[in-house]
């Protein structure tokens, strides 16, 4: 316990003097499309004047705002309606100038208007003639409305729209990047889209009139730490010249770039910010599954997400061994230990990270870790205690009527007899955190899970399976790698017993 104790605290150490090192400016960004190519936009336009990092699909609201908080990026674009909800906690637009006072209080602050107003909306299929607005759907309980999950839980989103307009359906909760394919599927009947989605023209959908005027404006703008323009300011001086230089056509045709015509979030805003506003990135051919399997970024994520593997494991062996143990040879405390890692490994992954990222304050590699680590232990501490636990009292008593002492039995008897158990344990943790390691992506720590979040933001199936066939190959190899090794302690006990 005493190591894993001084490993977290070295980590927390490592990331403090990272995030007190001025020298790099971090751009963050959520988990939608449009997100990924502002973040660019923001680290392309401050790369000319300093050193910048882009810390993409940072999750939801809440996992970006947390990091903001925290000082784990410096900047990114939010929209005012989203400030005004989901930050400042307001059922109501409020004005500019008393958003700011009130972001101050938090240590933020909000400028630099991009130019272009990116509104929620609800939408269905071009070829439903029955409802042309919101007002109307209260007429139709039938139809099957499939929302994004942060839609369902915001204040501005579907609870206050519901009330509004008297809407008596069910929501599903749906996925942003699957939702127009659900819809075009005839699965779902009315989607929540923004009104800057590229695929509203290439669905042909129908945008349903919001007559009670319920959703405020969204205008996109800079939300940033106060400090930030004092630490960066060639940065901020650049980043000025963004103000109402993005259109909303502009924004339209940007996400169309990567949406339909497959480009990459960096190439796209590359190309914004070489020609200006008002220019239509360029068409550009499809990569193949093959182009993303073994793209550029493949050892950088295999790297990562070893990290993350081997490190949790071997913290989890390192706390998990003893408590399992101590549940095999003190009864009483069987129950509530095995109960303890049961139930920490019942918590949802995005709710843990998100838990996590203000307790430790930061972002990356150490939540990360922290909640890895949280969920190998029940294989580890389950089959340790089950491994002693199934050696042989007679063997017990033998060893001390030869003159061991407990310790030298444990170390001797009780561990040797249980090992193969044990490493089935261990073998289990190790395969369950290559899978749980993709969540890692969500907070910025990397790994496969980076290109899975972009395929779902995106739809795109083959980013997807980029992401999950080297994740399913690893957890194979690992497999393997746990078979040989269980086959050579076979070998190894034949040898002993002849």
């Amino acid at each position: 316990m005493r190591v894993i104790f001084w490993f977290f605290l070295l980590c927390l150490a490592s990331t403090a003097a990272q995030g007190a090192d001025g020298g790099t400016l971090k751009v963050g960004s959520k988990r939608f499309t449009e997100s990924y190519i502002l973040g660019e936009i923001i680290t392309g336009t401050a790369a000319r004047v300093v050193h910048t990092e882009h810390r993409q699909g940072l999750g939801n609201t809440a996992i970006v705002l947390a990091a903001l908080r925290a000082g784990s990026i410096d900047v990114y674009a939010e929209y005012t309606g989203t400030i005004a909800s989901e930050v400042l906690k307001h059922d109501k637009p409020v004005a500019l100038a008393q958003m700011r006072r009130e972001l101050a209080q938090l240590g933020l602050g909000v400028a630099v208007p991009l130019g272009f107003n990116n509104t929620y909306a609800l939408a269905m299929r071009g070829d439903e003639k029955t409802v042309a607005s919101l007002a109307d759907l209260a007429a139709h309980p039938e139809l099957k409305l499939g929302l994004s999950h942060e839609f369902i839980g915001r204040v501005d989103g579907w609870p206050g729209l519901a009330a509004r307009y008297g809407l008596v359906q069910q929501p599903r909760g749906l996925d942003h990047g699957i939702a127009y394919e659900a819809l075009a599927q005839r699965q779902v009947d009315v989607i929540d889209i923004y009104s800057t989605d590229a695929k509203i023209r290439q669905y042909g959908l129908r945008v349903l009139a919001d007559t009670q005027q319920y959703f405020p404006r969204y205008d996109a703008m800079l939300l940033y730490r106060l400090d930030m323009p004092e630490r960066f300011p060639a940065a901020w001086q650049a980043l000025q010249a963004l103000q109402g230089r993005i259109g909303e056509q502009d924004m339209i045709a940007m996400n169309a770039a990567v949406e339909v015509d497959g480009k990459s979030f960096a190439s796209v805003a590359q190309q914004w910010l070489a020609r200006g506003a008002g220019s239509q990135p360029a068409a550009s051919a499809r990569s193949s599954l093959w182009d993303k399997l073994l793209g550029d970024d493949l050892w950088r994520l295999t790297r990562q997400h070893l990290t993350l593997v081997l490190l949790s494991v071997v913290l989890a062996c390192l706390a998990g061994v003893p408590l399992g143990v101590l549940a095999a040879f003190f009864a009483p405390l069987r129950q509530t230990v095995l109960a303890l890692v049961g139930v920490l490994q019942t918590v949802p992954s995005l709710a843990l990270l998100a838990i996590l990222i203000p307790l430790l304050g930061m972002i990356g590699t150490v939540p990360a870790l922290l909640a890895l680590f949280i969920y190998a232990l029940l294989p580890i501490v389950s089959n340790t205690c089950t491994g002693i636990l199934q050696v042989p009292s007679g063997l017990r008593m033998a060893a001390l009527a030869l003159g061991m002492t407990r310790r030298q039995r444990l170390w001797l008897v009780d561990l040797p007899l249980a090992l193969p158990v044990m490493l089935a344990g261990v073998r289990t943790a190790t395969v369950m955190s290559v899978g749980t390691a993709t969540i890692a992506a969500f907070i910025g720590a990397g790994g496969y899970g980076e290109r899975i979040t972009i395929g779902l933001a995106l739809n795109d199936n083959q980013m997807l399976l980029a992401g999950a066939i080297p994740a399913a190959v690893l957890a194979l190899l690992t497999q393997g790698l746990f078979a040989l090794l269980e086959r050579g302690l076979v070998r190894g006990r034949v040898r002993l017993a002849t």
